[in-house]
């Protein structure tokens, strides 16, 4: 045997050399043997590029560099660069990569805020997995939204056409380069990109079988209002009704936990359901004789009252859903809380809805119940006829963080229930095409204090893709790849947290996520750091 081991490992190192050498001249060739193939598509380069490589990205916008500025590349792979016209006016930059261990699956990713950025590590994440991979930059360069001002085209792109012609030209891509058709067809994305999943879902029903779109900001147009009522709730930071990123993280946040962190039966900093909490901050209002530096006047206690309670419109209807109590994050406290508006809604009020003039200070009800109407290009994303998407066969496996302060956790709960009421659905049928999970004291889409490492993007699997961080029992990507593929459907997603987000610091705790309705709840015996001592009811 060990004689045969030793002549057969140079012939397969032989062969496997050779095939390297096949697929890296492949690749080198692409660009040039496939100029002009594919309709208003201009490829600029193919390369190959080995595992290992750190990859950077000189071209993009320097604002994209908060998101990616480089990324090392975890499989041998073909890159392809291009850009397609999608009017006369407009076009979107994508890239397609290509891995050399290709499974015969296709995956889009999505974008992130006003997603003029391509999300470099969810292409090497998929990519490492065998999935031939496209991402692009939604139309615009950057993640200013001043691209959308006097420019529909370009709105367009963003709101539902880039996703659909990245999907379409990247299966086109996919095809010439490996000589086949895919076999299934996936997305991935979270934030902006969970609205894109959703779009897709809704408009494009055939374009993917599966779809993982995490914090979805659906209804975006109610959303961007929403942001702007925080805004004018609390004010700049010189106003009475102010409360600063201190307050915020100490004060408030100790005093939510205090009243709410008990309610699922265990203290442990984390609200299993924060809608159960009906937090009062009126307690924290300042006494005549008191220490004013660890209370709050009665207008800011007022105004923590508006946070938490949900807007209208001024037809009277619901505009968005109430922040949740126990959201505050470091990461995101001073965007949403911290005396100006933050940068998403602005920019959307500036350049689609007024125009750069605009003094944002000046915006109330009236403002964000014109936003909804405007609705350019149905950016809203809430069709909740699925009918199409069901007869495909698509399934939509989305999550929600319960701790999440960029989007409320509620607002996927409320399209859930809309879906049924559109469809006549019971929940047991819904669940035969889409599924929801509500991810408790995740932040927005990863982070936070509870256990949210869920294989969502590959800080999801803390950067390693091993036999347990792949497991379809802890990752909703491959819990999706074997709903589509094999018909079995997860019921729930085992979360892990490791102490201080490091690995090498080991497990803090794990916890299995229901599908929605379905409550985790903690037997009020075992050990809580167990995921066994809960279960879904």
């Amino acid at each position: 045997m060990l004689k045969f081991l030793s002549f057969a490992l140079p012939l397969l190192m032989s062969s496997q050399i050779t095939f390297t050498m096949q697929f890296e001249t492949a690749c080198n060739d692409f660009a040039s043997q496939t100029a002009n193939s594919i309709a208003n598509t201009t490829i600029f380069f193919s390369a190959f590029v080995p595992a290992g490589t750190n990859l950077t990205f000189p071209d993009q916008d320097p604002s994209c560099a908060s998101t990616t500025s480089s990324q090392v590349i975890l499989a041998d792979m073909c890159r392809v660069a291009m850009n397609v016209s999608t009017s006369t006016q407009s076009g979107i930059t994508m890239e397609a990569w290509l891995p050399q261990n290709w499974t015969g699956r296709f995956l889009s990713t999505g974008n992130g805020g006003l997603g003029g950025c391509i999300q470099y590590v969810d292409l090497a994440y998929t990519t490492a997995l065998g999935f031939a991979t496209v991402g692009a930059n939604n139309g615009h360069n950057g993640t200013s939204g001043a691209s959308f001002y006097h420019n529909p085209e370009v709105l367009a792109d963003f709101a539902y056409r880039s996703i659909h012609t990245n999907a379409v030209v990247g299966k086109k891509i996919t095809k010439a380069f490996y000589g086949a058709p895919h076999n299934y067809s996936y997305y991935l994305g979270c934030s902006t990109g969970g609205r894109q999943g959703y779009k897709a879902m809704q408009d494009f029903p055939n374009d993917f079988d599966g779809i993982v779109a995490g914090a979805p900001g659906i209804s975006w147009n109610s959303l961007m209002s929403w942001e702007d009522y925080i805004y004018s709730v609390l004010g700049n930071a010189s106003s009475p009704t102010f409360i600063s990123s201190e307050q915020w993280l100490g004060l408030v946040h100790n005093d939510i936990l205090k009243q709410c962190d008990t309610i699922d039966g265990v203290v442990d900093g984390i609200i299993e359901d924060p809608s159960l909490c009906d937090y009062k901050p009126e307690g924290l209002i300042c006494s005549p004789s008191g220490n004013v530096s660890d209370c709050l006047t009665a207008e800011q206690a007022q105004a923590l009252r508006l946070v938490f309670s949900p807007p209208y419109n001024a037809n009277g209807k619901l505009m968005y859903p109430r922040q949740q109590p126990g959201s505050e994050n470091a990461d995101y406290v001073g965007e949403m809380y911290g005396g100006e508006l933050i940068q998403f809604s602005a920019d959307w009020f500036r350049y689609v809805v007024y125009d750069p003039s605009l003094d944002t200070a000046t915006l109330n009800v009236t403002d964000w119940t014109h936003a909804q109407e405007l609705n350019p290009s149905n950016i809203a994303t809430w069709n909740g006829n699925l009918s199409d998407f069901r007869s495909h066969g698509g399934k939509m496996l989305t999550y929600q963080g319960q701790a999440d302060m960029i989007v409320s956790p509620i607002n996927a709960e409320l399209y859930y229930a809309h879906v049924e009421r559109t469809m006549s659905l019971r929940p047991n049928d819904l669940d035969d095409f889409l599924r929801l999970f509500r991810i408790s004291g995740m932040s927005h889409c990863a982070s936070g204090p509870g256990a949210w490492e869920i294989g969502q993007t590959l800080p999801g699997v803390n950067g390693e893709l091993t036999e347990e961080t792949l497991s379809p029992e802890r990752n909703v990507l491959t819990a999706l790849v074997q709903w589509v593929e094999k018909g079995v459907a997860p019921d729930t997603i085992l979360g892990t947290k490791y102490v201080n987000d490091t690995k090498e610091l080991g497990v803090q705790f794990s916890r299995r996520h229901c599908r929605y309705p379905l409550r985790n709840t903690y037997d009020g015996t075992g050990d809580s750091t167990d995921p066994e001592s809960w279960s879904c009811q």
